[in-house]
């Protein structure tokens, strides 16, 4: 047995409920759903983030992923789905998995799992967006040490009254 348990898995030394197996990508049911139906999408090949995914297995990854989500509905009668990737913070397994979690309308998962925000100004707002360009610019994908960051995604967006994602704060004008 290896240290990761999706290559546990991936090797049948562990059980899961496969949905899909490919030669470069499977996907199985996530043991703790977000919702009944969560899946998982993952590379076979080792790699514990996006930034370490070799380009020849992004297209197979995100096809799959792209496959899994349009048949959400017609698998569980969902409306919709979440896809999501965690690199390093809130990820569970040092493996890259996408989430694809199936969606429907009053499921009680309000937008993302944080409040949304605004720029102080438009001039902050300009600041960050340099800030990305730079380090797409250093470093086309895989991060250099500037493009990691010094900690300043720690600062938190203005609160957003009206955000239909918060709870309690829908905009009349939009469908509940």
């Amino acid at each position: 047995m290896s240290q990761c348990l999706f290559c546990d898995i991936l090797a049948g030394e562990k059980p899961a409920w496969f949905v899909l197996d490919k030669p470069e990508v499977a996907a199985f049911l996530d043991a703790r759903p977000l919702f009944k139906g969560h899946v998982l999408v993952l590379p076979r090949e080792h790699h514990e983030t996006l930034a370490d995914l070799p380009a020849r297995l992004i297209g197979p990854l995100f096809g799959q992923v792209q496959r899994v989500s349009a048949a959400m509905p017609a698998a569980y009668g969902a409306q919709g789905s979440f896809v999501a990737i965690n690199n390093v913070v809130s990820q569970s397994v040092p493996h890259l998995h996408v989430h694809v979690v199936p969606r429907t309308k009053g499921d009680g998962l309000r937008g993302f799992f944080w409040p949304r925000g605004r720029y102080a100004s438009d001039d902050e707002a300009e600041q960050y967006a340099a800030r990305m360009r730079e380090a797409l610019a250093g470093s086309p994908h895989s991060g250099d040490d500037q493009a990691r960051g010094d900690g300043d995604l720690r600062d938190r967006a203005e609160h957003v009254a009206g955000d239909p994602a918060e709870p309690g704060d829908r905009v009349p004008s939009q469908p509940q």
